[in-house]
């Protein structure tokens, strides 16, 4: 069984960061998003991966290499744009051959991997099997209707009056009949090859599609605010650990993972919280379910809630929360302009302004 992972997308929703960095590779606690799915495919006992490349393809490839620090075997396939999933299938068709194959996207992600859903899929063989969660904006999603015995009687992408709250999560189960399904479909009015009319084409075509409901945790990592929560979630999970140096007059509460080179003088800092590597924190609050990479600077400041990218730093800001801080940036107070009122009024008019 082979995988094929998805990683070429623009990631709009996750600019400025996804101007100058793949969205596959923005970092939660520490580590690319992508790495979270190439894990849990090796761990399912999977190892001949192909990745879909685009824009991006030579940071993919520098992070990702050949794979085997992840324990895989990669292979590079080049999409010139986003044309849709399915294209992703149609293009990888050489790669994929005659084999079963799960389809990942590397922005998705997903707590507990995928091992028991491909030894279901692996036992049972049907000719595609896809995974959906309970969502409360179907409308943003690819919607599955179930039939009254539980099987996929529809599937519909983005659709304006959803028929359920059933959402596709970004891994699928296929045989080779979907390399047939693909060939058979047309561009949606998006202008790509939709996976949901390749997987509709197989249950017109009365195919074995079978679903499992999942009702663990499921993020697509698309927008700041669900980067932020699966951050939150594996920052959970965290173990304590100090490797680098901590002074005396420093307070380390709760599960706070120090990496080797960082240092953290005159600092509160309340786990969960991973300071990586080279980091310096200085007279500094850092506060639960934040993630500062490799060689940031936090100085007379606070933050909580947050996630730091490799070489930034935040001075003198007495609080920052809830942000996604990209590489290299600088984050400093603004100067103070005198305060000033300037006003036009009419005749007879009647203003309070506090001191």
């Amino acid at each position: 069984m082979k995988a094929l992972v998805l990683s070429g997308g623009a990631g709009t929703r996750l600019r400025p960061i996804t101007h100058t960095s793949a969205k596959q590779l923005v970092p939660v606690a520490n580590k690319p998003v992508l790495f979270y799915g190439l894990e849990a495919i090796a761990e399912a006992g999977i190892t001949d991966v192909g990745i879909i490349v685009g824009d991006t393809a030579p940071e993919i490839r520098e992070a990702v290499g050949d794979g085997s620090a992840l324990g895989i075997d990669v292979t590079y396939i080049p999409q010139d744009e986003p044309r849709g999933l399915a294209h992703a299938v149609l293009i990888a068709r050489d790669f994929l051959g005659d084999d079963d194959f799960v389809m990942y996207l590397g922005d998705n992600f997903i707590v507990g991997g995928i091992t028991g859903l491909v030894e279901e899929f692996r036992a049972d063989r049907p000719d595609a099997q896809i995974l959906l969660t309970k969502v409360p904006n179907p409308t943003a999603f690819g919607v599955a209707e179930l039939d009254a015995q539980g099987r996929v009687a529809s599937l519909e992408e983005k659709p304006k009056e959803p028929k359920s709250d059933l959402a596709l999560v970004g891994v699928y189960l296929f045989t080779p009949a979907v390399h047939e399904a693909v060939r058979a479909i047309e561009p949606s009015w998006r202008g790509e090859l939709e996976i949901t009319h390749a997987i509709q084409w197989l249950i017109d075509q009365r195919r074995d599609v079978r679903s499992t409901t999942i009702s663990g945790y499921w993020k697509d990592t698309g927008n700041v605010t669900d980067m932020l929560e699966v951050n939150r979630s594996v920052l959970e999970t965290l173990r304590g650990v100090t490797e680098g140096t901590v002074d005396e007059s420093s307070e380390i509460i709760g599960r706070v993972r120090i990496e080797a080179g960082a240092r953290v003088t005159s600092s509160r800092i309340v786990g969960p919280v991973i300071i990586g590597a080279g980091s310096v924190i200085t007279d500094a609050y850092v506060g639960p379910f934040t993630s500062v990479s490799e060689n940031c600077r936090i100085e007379d400041s606070e933050i909580e809630y947050s996630i730091v990218l490799r070489g930034a730093s935040v001075s003198g800001v007495r609080r920052v929360e809830a942000s996604l801080i990209g590489r290299d940036v600088e984050v400093t107070p603004a100067p103070r302009n005198p305060s000033a009122h300037r006003l036009v009024l009419g005749d007879h008019s009647k203003v309070q302004i506090s001191s």
